[in-house]
């Protein structure tokens, strides 16, 4: 992601990479004129209620039959019905993340089973929305 950082009164245009180590530690990588310069971020304190991951981004027997999230979002439009039978590339729903638009598009001939959302709900990226037969 890039980023323009002024500093006293000057602008750097900044790429910001997320790295993931195995370390509990969460790092970010800044690269300014293209030195790369890793900062450690101070450990967060957990919450004191972690919420349970919803039983919809549990694995699945058939992956093939379900349709995940691929941002977290919010449903903004379901377009699909239960029962309707799509092609491959037709809308199922539509969510939102971060002010854009994400179309969920059916992977290929399927037959809706279950949605497993509703317009308003908010999804976690990988969360299953759909079930096909």
């Amino acid at each position: 992601m890039k980023l323009n950082v002024k500093i006293d009164g000057k602008t750097y245009e900044v790429d910001v990479e997320a790295v993931e180590q195995e370390s509990s530690v969460p790092q970010t990588r800044l690269y300014v004129t293209g030195a790369p310069t890793v900062r450690g971020a101070a450990p967060v304190a957990a919450p004191a209620a972690t919420p349970a991951p919803a039983a919809s981004s549990a694995p699945v027997a058939d992956e093939s039959k379900v349709c995940r999230s691929p941002v977290s979002g919010i449903v903004i439009k379901s377009v699909a019905k239960e029962g309707q039978s799509l092609q491959s590339g037709e809308t199922i729903m539509v969510l939102e993340a971060m002010k854009m638009e994400t179309n969920i598009a059916a992977p290929g001939a399927v037959k809706v089973a279950k949605l497993l959302v509703k317009e308003g709900d908010s999804v976690q990226s990988g969360q299953v929305l759909v079930e096909f037969e």
